[in-house]
């Protein structure tokens, strides 16, 4: 459906558990572009910092030593033949890994690291280069792409959050409580709106989207039709 002729950046950003990825990998697909979850790519840092004993047991990241190693993380993605798109993390298939609730509990602090957002953003920047994408993240509209053509920043109550994120881990076998989930998704908000490198906002120019009480078809139509709108005003 893309044309060759105007191809943009879509940038849609909010907070955690507002079914971002699910939405704008949905509208890749439909419009022909390329999808970039962004969060994945800080779940995967953080699970590399996890995996090297950068994360101490009372929550505390090695920031100098993680910071040294960002050579060493390569993050790509890569599509499997059912359409699905994995995160790659040095060449392995991190997806599963980089979903749990252990790693979710952690991102926040690791993505507040200056030298991690500056070498994720500088990754991001490189993958949009040709234009044609669509990310989701944290601060893909203020910060990566400050000049995205479209813009969304998608909220939901924490409660509604809390309860899909719930369900998202219970059908992947993870044995957790709403308490926890929803302590988990309030703490990341606070973390997120709170950290002095490019804290959680909406761009001034977002179109602010709450969806509460959407359903995922409705979701999708807005998206699509704000993708359409913005297109024809260009061309015309």
């Amino acid at each position: 459906m893309s044309s060759d002729k105007k191809k943009i950046i879509i940038a849609i950003d909010g907070y955690s558990s507002t079914g971002k990825s699910t939405m704008a990998r949905h509208l890749a697909k439909a419009i022909g572009y390329r999808y970039i979850d962004s969060g994945a790519m800080y779940r995967a840092v953080t699970l590399w910092a996890m995996r090297h004993g950068m994360i101490g047991s009372d929550g505390t990241v090695d920031v100098d030593s993680l910071s040294a190693s960002l050579p060493d993380i390569k993050i790509d993605f890569e599509v499997q033949p059912d359409g699905t798109q994995t995160t790659m993390l040095n060449g392995e298939n991190v997806e599963a890994d980089i979903r749990t609730l252990e790693v979710s509990s952690h991102v926040s602090p690791v993505a507040a690291i200056p030298a991690v957002r500056h070498a994720l953003t500088d990754m991001q920047r490189s993958m949009g280069e040709k234009k044609g994408i669509v990310m989701d993240g944290r601060d893909i509209g203020t910060t990566v792409f400050p000049h995205a053509e479209m813009k969304v920043f998608c909220d939901a109550s924490a409660e509604k959050r809390a309860q899909r994120r719930l369900l998202e881990l219970s059908a992947k076998g993870e044995k957790v409580s709403y308490k926890e989930v929803l302590e988990n998704v309030r703490s990341r908000d606070y973390l997120d709106e709170h950290r002095e490198e490019s804290p959680l906002r909406c761009a001034a120019d977002a179109v602010r989207l709450d969806n509460s009480d959407m359903t995922i078809d409705r979701q999708n139509e807005f998206l699509l039709d704000l993708y359409k709108k913005i297109i024809a005003d260009a061309d015309s």
